[in-house]
Parts: C-alpha cells; sequence; structure tokens
C-alpha cells in the first residue's frame, strides 16, 4: 500500500516536473499571482421594525418549471409581521404588472415608511 502511494507521488511529481521544463522551453515561463481576496465592508445591521407596515421587502426570484420555461415572482413582505402581502407570478414581469401590485397592496394596508429590496444595500423613504 505504501509502495503504491509512494510511486503515485513519484509520478505526480514527475509530470508536474516534464509539464515545467516544456513550459520553459517554450518560454512560457509566467508567474502565476495567487488571488487577491477582496476586502469587503460588514453590512450595516438591518432595523427591526417596531410595529406592522413600517418597512416592507420586496425581491425578485425566478425558477424554471419541469420542461426548462422560466418564470419570475415578485414578493412583497412585511418584515415585523413576516407577512407576505403579495405575489405575483409570471413569465415575464414588467414595470406595469409591478407597480398595478404595489398599488394594490398599498390600496389595501397603506404605505409602508420604508421599502428595502433583498440583495442590495438600498432602502427607499416614502415621504
Amino acid at each position: 500500500m505504501r509502495r503504491s502511494c509512494a510511486r503515485r507521488w513519484q509520478k505526480s511529481t514527475e509530470a508536474q516536473k516534464r509539464v515545467y521544463r516544456i513550459y520553459r522551453e517554450l518560454e512560457l515561463n509566467l508567474r502565476i499571482k495567487p488571488k487577491r481576496r477582496l476586502r469587503r465592508d460588514k453590512p450595516d445591521p438591518l432595523a427591526v421594525p417596531r410595529q406592522v407596515n413600517v418597512t416592507w421587502s420586496i425581491e425578485f426570484m425566478h425558477d424554471a418549471l419541469a420542461n426548462g420555461e422560466g418564470f419570475r415572482t415578485f414578493n412583497v413582505l412585511d418584515d415585523y409581521s413576516r407577512e407576505a402581502l403579495g405575489i405575483e407570478v409570471d413569465f415575464s414581469l414588467p414595470s406595469v404588472c409591478i407597480i398595478r401590485a404595489l398599488e394594490h397592496i398599498i390600496e389595501w394596508r397603506g404605505e409602508p415608511t420604508f421599502v428595502q429590496t433583498t440583495g442590495q444595500n438600498t432602502s427607499v423613504r416614502i415621504p
């Protein structure tokens, strides 16, 4: 068992040496730079709403049916009660459908103070 592992290791190093030698002969001796990690700022903690209808989250999602045809969903959630206020599902969601869905929810529940989108650090305060 140990001999076979040693042979495999020896063969892999020989192959690496051979590749390196051919690489050098063709004058392709470029240094491979290691990837640098991106430094990202930590996101601000989310504010916890204290009552219903203060902050809504809206998000777009997509999936595919069994036949491969894709569809999209537009979800509106109340952050305090975690209630789904509206879900629009269609093969395409033009802005007219989104505006109509939001107007319908605002007519039913009233306007929220904040609307935030998931996946981005953006929030919109409604005057």
